[in-house]
């Protein structure tokens, strides 16, 4: 029998390299993974969906004791919503993976195609990013979306969720794996991380991680973001405006700011801020009512609480704060400027949405409005890979440099330059040598 004490000691000298051993292995799994053609990519996703299936008791079996768990020790409501599998989420969860597989595979596609020269030809496709660590919090469901996802672009990933979800996460990790696996690919492409300690050490590893997406809290994104050299993809704060202009129609208004603010208040891209053209006020009434009816709790400027008594004084930070409950801060503006720029100035540039039957005003908000989604007469509650036809997200970005908004299997992908010649070399080219031709070819 080994002394423990050793066996201990042992596991604390390797605890430093396991991490490394790790992202190796799913960096030689996602290499295997982006080298297979479509066909196989598309079959793993089809057998994912069924295991998905056939293992729905047992899944729900260990969701079941994560919930029981979270009980004892008094998780809130809302991450208890967030934590627990039912057979419909799971059957929407297939659903999306489906949706994937029936999509076209990326990998490979030609975005240009260009002649050099007589036998010489340079095209752009389009290439996974590599590998991924995903770190999220109380959702388990996020395990299928980001693999899934991970899997139809090619790439390799970590997967961290919260120690709430502990045996949902594992088992659900083991889905994707055994899909990849049954297709003849490298489970070790799919990996689950557990321990804050891991995760440290992970984000050390910047040679073998290519981008980490934190999904939770702005206290957990910020973390991360001060912690690592990896390029992250994220968002810290989804404060999300709806803006009721002078010519909203005051039924529409009262139903979107219902279903931005109550539809899901915990969501990144519920409505956390009402801006209210002076011009609409008279209908404010109404619209402060609908939402009155649903529990809403208004903290209003002085000429919004001469229309909704019952609303309290706004302090210094409504109106640039993401509640995630059924608060409400609501502003007057003089108009469409004095809105852009309050946005500008105290939104997070996730989503902001203006009611208007006027197209002009419309337009110029679309066109001017800095966020990763913007929209015209419909609810913030919009903003998610699933309602955008992504099939799922692995977050939403606020960031310029990369993808913007839900990101789904485009924004999980780079570029590479591919050239075939017939041994031509540089020096061959110049003043006194061959010229370039530089022709689009057809497709470019």
């Amino acid at each position: 029998m080994k002394d423990g004490t050793v066996e201990e000691g042992v596991k604390e000298a390797l605890n430093g390299r396991a991490e490394g051993l790790l992202a190796r292995e799913v960096r030689e799994g996602q290499r295997a993974l982006a080298a297979a053609d479509g066909e196989r990519r598309t079959a793993v996703l089809r057998t994912l969906a069924q295991i998905l299936g056939a293992r729905e008791a047992e899944i729900l079996e260990a969701n079941g004791t994560d919930l029981d768990e979270a009980e004892r020790v008094g998780l809130s409501g809302p991450l208890l919503h967030r934590l627990s599998l039912s057979p419909s989420k799971l059957a929407t969860l297939r659903e999306g993976v489906l949706t994937l597989a029936a999509a076209p595979d990326p990998l490979g596609q030609v975005q240009r195609k260009m002649e050099l020269d007589d036998g010489l030809v340079l095209s752009r496709v389009l290439s996974p990013l590599g590998v991924l660590l995903i770190i999220f919090e109380s959702r388990p469901d996020a395990v299928v979306q980001i693999g899934s996802l991970a899997l139809r672009s090619g790439n390799g990933v970590l997967l961290k969720g919260g120690s709430e979800a502990l045996h949902s996460n594992r088992i659900l990790v083991r889905c994707l794996r055994e899909a990849l696996e049954a297709e003849g690919l490298p489970g070790g492409a799919v990996a689950g991380v557990e321990g804050r300690e891991a995760v440290g050490r992970l984000l050390d590893l910047d040679e073998l991680v290519d981008l980490v997406i934190p999904r939770g809290s702005a206290e957990l994104v910020r973390a991360i973001q001060s912690s690592t050299r990896i390029p992250v993809l994220g968002h810290a704060d989804g404060i999300c405006h709806l803006y009721l202009d002078r010519a909203a129609d005051p039924a529409m208004a009262a139903h979107l700011a219902v279903d931005g603010k109550c539809d899901y208040p915990a969501a990144c891209n519920a409505t956390e801020t009402l801006l209210v053209h002076r011009e609409f006020l008279p209908h404010l009434p109404g619209v402060a009512e609908a939402l009155r009816e649903r529990g809403v709790v208004f903290r209003a400027d002085a000429e919004a609480r001469a229309l909704i008594p019952d609303a309290e004084v706004a302090g210094p930070d409504d109106g640039r704060t993401e509640y995630g409950d059924l608060t409400l801060a609501v502003r007057v503006v003089a108009g469409l400027n004095e809105a852009i720029d309050h946005i500008h100035a105290h939104g997070s540039a996730h989503t902001d949405a203006i009611v208007t039957e006027d197209e002009g005003a419309a337009r110029r908000f679309l066109r001017e409005v800095d966020s990763a989604s913007v929209f015209w007469n419909a609810s913030t509650r919009f903003a998610d890979g699933y309602r955008y036809g992504l099939g799922a997200e692995v977050g939403i970005s606020t960031g310029r440099i990369h993808a913007r908004g839900p990101v789904g299997v485009e924004g999980l992908l780079t570029t590479r330059w591919l050239l075939e010649g017939r041994g031509q070399g540089a020096g061959d080219y110049g003043s006194s040598g061959r010229s370039f031709t530089h022709r689009l070819l057809e497709g470019s």
